[in-house]
This record gives structure tokens, C-alpha cells and sequence, in this order.
């Protein structure tokens, strides 16, 4: 009976002492070892881990990124606008020695990133305007806010991996009178794209009737020079056809000026020696 106590007590305090020696490390946590409440170890590797019981403390903290968010505050930008903003960063524990030393808790350092990251918001966007801020430039001054941000935390032991605007509004007092601008801006921008466009589109008109000009000028061109060889040619024919037989020529030639001349409602009155009626009279004299 009195080594089945033994071995309970030696049993008990085998765990009592593995408890308070040995603790396990998950792979989203890291840890700081205190004795007598002074930092002496560092562990960032995940497993079973040990300590000295009742002198050595473990402090631990997250490895994982963990989320800042504030609520929104005012800006100001270059041109005057007054712009509430409502941004949000991410960051991790670099060195948990440090921060433990400067910050301790995840709570206590919230306050200190609220005044390095809004601090940096309010500087970097004051260099620019509105119209600035609300374009695809704001990429670029985000990744400026996060360097800069980065570089003062790093005193803390933290690191700010990237800082973002969630929203972006105009207090409703200035809302009407920029929206107002803007429009007018997009609209001044709307009539210069017309403007060229039109001028451009005259261009073309332009063009398109010289070129039309040019064609017909040469087809004209063509067709005189076309007209003139056939008008050459037929000279030519009849030349040689009147060559050949020139009484013929002279009889065929009288017969199509009768046929335009004369008609049933033609009355000509000529001489008897008329050459025009010659070939009349031959006709009724053979008759």
C-alpha cells in the first residue's frame, strides 16, 4: 500500500513539474522568456519548449498578420478639400523582444501605430489634391505611407507590411460644390474630345473631296483624250472610205442630212441649181 502512495505522489509531481516546466509552441506563435520579470529568451520556432518553474514567465504573442482599423479621420489635401478618410493597415511582431520591451500587449501598441500611421496618412496627403488622391496616383502615395510608416514602427519591433484607404468622402458641406467641379471638368474635357473629333472628322471631309476632285478631273481628262482618238479615228475612216469612192461618200453623207433636215412638217424653198437636191432630182428624173 505504501509504494502504490510513492508511486501516485512521484506520479503527480512528475506532472506538476512537466507543467510547469514545458509548454508547446504553436506554428502562429512566437515567445518571449522573462526571469524576474527580466527578458532573456527569444523563441520563434514552434514546438514542445522549456522553462525553469516559478522563476522563468513565458509571454506569448502572435506571429500571424494581425489587422489595424481606426475610425475615420480628417485630411487635408493640398488644394484646401477637407477629406475624411477611413484607412485600415496590416502588420506582425518582427521582433518580439523589442516590442515587449516598448510595447508589451497588442492593445498597448494600437495607440502608438494610430499616431505614426495617421500621422504619416495626414502628411503624404496633404502633398497632393483631391483629384490626385481619387485617381490611380493613390497607389503610389499608399506604398510611400507604408515605407515611411514601416520605418517608424520599427523602433516597436513591429512591422507594417501595407497601409490602405477603405473609403475616401467629402464632408457633406463640400460634397455638392466638388462634385459641381468635377463635372464642369469632365464636362470642359467631354468638349475637347469633341472639338477634335469634329476638326478631325472636317479633315477627312476635306480629304476625301480633293481626292474625289482629283479622280473626276482625270477622268474627265480621260475621256476627252478617249473622245479625241475616236473622234481622230473616225476622221480617219472616213477620209479613207471617201478616198475610195468619193461620189459614194458625198451621196451617203446627203442622205443622213436629209434624214435630220426633212420631215413631213419641213418646208424648204431652194433653187433649182441647189446641190442640196440633186440627188431629188435625179431620182424623180429617172423616175
Amino acid at each position: 500500500m505504501r509504494k502504490i502512495t510513492l508511486t501516485l505522489l512521484f506520479f503527480v509531481l512528475f506532472i506538476f513539474i512537466a507543467n510547469t516546466c514545458i509548454f508547446i509552441l504553436d506554428e502562429t506563435e512566437q515567445a518571449v522568456i522573462t526571469q524576474l520579470g527580466k527578458p532573456i529568451r527569444t523563441i520563434t520556432t514552434p514546438g514542445l519548449k522549456w522553462k525553469i518553474p516559478f522563476i522563468q514567465q513565458v509571454r506569448i504573442f502572435e506571429k500571424r498578420l494581425l489587422e489595424y482599423d481606426v475610425d475615420p479621420e480628417v485630411i487635408y489635401t493640398r488644394d484646401g478639400k477637407n477629406l475624411v478618410v477611413d484607412n485600415y493597415a496590416r502588420w506582425r511582431i518582427k521582433d518580439p523582444l523589442l516590442f515587449y520591451q516598448t510595447a508589451g500587449a497588442i492593445n498597448a501598441v494600437q495607440a502608438k501605430l494610430d499616431d505614426i500611421i495617421y500621422s504619416e496618412m495626414r502628411a503624404q496627403l496633404g502633398k497632393y489634391t483631391l483629384d490626385e488622391i481619387i485617381s490611380p496616383k493613390r497607389q503610389q502615395i499608399m506604398e510611400v505611407v507604408t515605407q515611411e510608416s514601416n520605418l517608424k514602427a520599427a523602433s516597436l519591433g513591429i512591422e507594417i507590411v501595407d497601409v490602405r484607404i477603405k473609403r475616401a468622402d467629402l464632408p457633406p458641406e463640400n460634397a455638392s460644390s466638388v462634385y459641381a467641379r468635377m463635372k464642369a471638368s469632365r464636362q470642359q474635357e467631354a468638349n475637347r474630345y469633341r472639338a477634335e473629333g469634329e476638326e478631325e472628322a472636317n479633315r477627312i471631309i476635306s480629304e476625301a473631296d480633293k481626292e474625289q476632285q482629283i479622280i473626276l478631273a482625270e477622268a474627265q481628262q480621260r475621256a476627252q483624250e478617249i473622245r479625241g482618238e475616236g473622234d481622230a479615228e473616225a476622221l480617219q475612216i472616213y477620209a479613207e472610205a471617201y478616198n475610195k469612192d468619193p461620189e459614194f461618200y458625198q451621196f451617203l453623207k446627203t442622205l443622213e442630212t436629209y434624214e435630220k433636215a426633212l420631215d413631213k412638217d419641213t418646208t424648204i424653198i431652194l433653187d433649182n441649181n441647189s446641190d442640196f437636191l440633186k440627188y431629188l432630182e435625179n431620182i424623180y428624173e429617172n423616175k
